[in-house]
């Protein structure tokens, strides 16, 4: 399974970077995901809300471009959480596209290229395969146009052999049918995660990510260190919370807790940029 490289805020294009918090798409790209095993349960300091038990299934609720949909996440998140609505009241709102800028195959394609990169590295990469491929149509990233890439061709564009044989994989499944974008749009979540992870290379970050980015409200992507660093922050944890902490936590969130997620990077980058500035305080001084 190929594992990015560093922790960023997730969509379908890179987010320029950020000197002050502000409206923002949710960004696709890589991160870092850090693997530990089953630890003790979490200590938390004083003021941090208790671990809650899983909740009842809840109805399918719709994309979080529909009208709406935004209003009742910030509502519910901020009456199930304070020290949440304390963020969010500091920050502007996400705001989505009215549809994923991607299709789902280019997507999960892009998210293999740019595992394990850093993201100028990722862009260039990326830019040349773009190059490779047909321009005559609108997308040209299909199953067919990738397929007919040979390894040695994705090798001369920086692209690695592994990687290459996922790219293919994944072009494999879609030509045959096994994945299609009307059967993604489809499934629910559960059905997502088992189907696509199935295809090398594509792990439980890359599925979160991309069902992040097909805009579905209720996805924590609990083993993204962003994610998990800004929990940490939020609750003033003691330890970086594991992933199966991170779901005991962050259930008071659902149904919305992919907004939730888009605070968390939101709170990270403001903790960043508040680093920064002190900094160069310091230094001119």
């Amino acid at each position: 399974m190929g594992r990015p490289a560093r922790s960023r805020s997730p969509a379908t294009v890179p987010p320029p970077p950020t000197t002050e918090l502000r409206s923002t798409k949710i960004s696709f790209r890589s991160r870092k995901i850090v693997k530990t095993p089953p630890g003790k349960p979490l200590t938390t300091a004083a003021g941090a809300p208790p671990l809650t038990a899983p909740a009842p299934l809840l109805p399918v609720l719709p994309a979080l471009s529909s009208p709406g949909a935004i209003a009742a996440a910030l509502s519910h998140l901020q009456a199930a959480d304070p020290l949440l609505s304390a963020v969010i009241a500091s920050t502007e709102p996400p705001t989505f596209a009215a549809s994923p800028s991607l299709p789902a195959f280019h997507s999960l394609a892009r998210s293999i290229l740019y595992q394990q990169l850093a993201t100028a590295a990722a862009n260039a990469i990326y830019a040349r395969f773009l190059e490779l491929l047909p321009a005559a149509v609108s997308d040209g990233v299909t199953p067919a146009a990738v397929l007919a890439l040979a390894t040695a061709d994705l090798r001369t564009i920086g692209v690695s052999g592994r990687k290459a044989s996922y790219l293919h994989d994944l072009a494999t499944r879609f030509a045959a049918g096994e994945l299609s974008d009307s059967a993604v749009a489809a499934m629910d979540e559960s059905a997502l995660l088992a189907e696509l992870t199935k295809v090398k290379g594509v792990g439980e970050w890359t599925v979160h990510m991309f069902m992040i980015s097909l805009q579905r409200p209720d996805v924590l992507p609990c083993g993204d260190l962003g994610v998990r660093k800004g929990v940490q922050e939020l609750y003033n944890l003691k330890t970086l919370p594991k992933p199966e902490e991170m779901a005991a936590l962050c259930e008071r969130w659902r149904p919305y807790r992919s907004v939730g997620a888009w605070y968390m990077w939101r709170l990270m980058e403001s903790k960043g940029a508040a680093a920064k500035k002190k900094k160069k305080g310091n230094a001119s001084s």
